[in-house]
């Protein structure tokens, strides 16, 4: 078996059997709600805990592109699109939900989702944007696993590479989805919406990994998304508006689907080496070949 089949077979049953039995653990024995977040920890670091464990044990190759380091100067611009860059798409989807007359802004229901929101604007708006960079570290746990190293090595062309993976990773949180994740009323439809999401997703957060040469990029805005996005959108179209899951993952899509177009159509989604950034995906799976 190649090397990297080897790593890639052993990183799949390590995240996938440690997420899956998790999952099962909670559910079963502890009787929590996968939705806990709490529950959802074991499962969160599962593809870093593989990664480390494939890395060092399996194939021996060890850390020198999963792109651990910070490049706050070199990766400035990234780190801000992926910090701003949820808060412009809630209010892309929620100002589409508007314009099709499937929301009508509450103020009084923004001021009960919105922390701080009895406070002024700027307060608000500042502790919206803190959240993300506060939980920064606890999306280390996928990011570290699936760009940092899934990425690298399911292909060497960076646009099937991030397909795949979104592919991939949206398959890995099925479990949640089929629980009460989402709580909505058509479970397969939603697991439908939810997969192209994911997808879209994996395609920005594979533009920002790559352009940066940081982990810690996609990091960001892995935490926007679930914490800005998932969270507070979800709770004005889905909890005030009274929007099912796969309406508000549908709306999530357009504004998100069109970064996807604009990464792929201007040929963005691409390695871009610079000084002491960590070399290409194609060089790095060609080395992992060879060793």
């Amino acid at each position: 078996m190649r090397h990297t089949a080897k790593g890639l077979l052993a990183f799949l049953l390590l995240s996938f059997g440690l997420a899956w039995g998790s999952v099962l653990v909670v559910r079963v024995v502890a009787d929590m709600a996968p939705v806990n977040p709490l529950a959802q920890l074991p499962m969160a670091f599962s593809p870093a805990v593989a990664a480390v464990v494939v890395r060092r044990w399996v194939t021996r190759e060890g850390f020198h592109d999963a792109g651990l380091r910070l490049r706050v100067r070199g990766a400035g611009r990234y780190y801000l699109a992926a910090w701003v860059g949820p808060v412009l798409v809630v209010a892309a989807a929620v100002g589409l939900a508007a314009a099709l007359g499937l929301y009508r802004p509450d103020v009084a229901l923004l001021r009960r989702i919105l922390p701080g929101a009895d406070l002024a604007a700027p307060v608000a708006l500042a502790l919206v944007l803190a959240a993300p960079v506060l939980a920064l570290p606890l999306f280390w746990g996928e990011e570290f696993g699936w760009r940092g190293y899934l990425q690298r090595r399911v292909s060497p062309h960076p646009v099937k590479a991030a397909l795949v993976t979104g592919t991939i990773w949206a398959v890995w949180h099925y479990p949640l989805v089929l629980t009460d994740y989402l709580g909505g009323p058509n479970p397969l439809l939603e697991l439908g919406t939810w997969t192209l999401l994911t997808v879209a997703q994996a395609v920005i957060l594979a533009w920002l990994f790559l352009a940066s040469g940081s982990v810690w990029v996609p990091c960001l805005a892995h935490a926007g998304n679930n914490l800005v996005i998932g969270s507070f959108s979800d709770s004005l179209l889905g909890d005030g508006a009274g929007l099912d899951p796969a309406t508000v993952d549908l709306l999530h899509l357009v504004p998100l689907a069109a970064i996807c177009a604009w990464i792929l159509l201007t040929g963005r989604l691409r390695p871009v080496t610079a000084d002491g950034a960590d070399a290409p995906a194609a060089e790095a799976v060609g080395r992992t070949r060879a060793a």
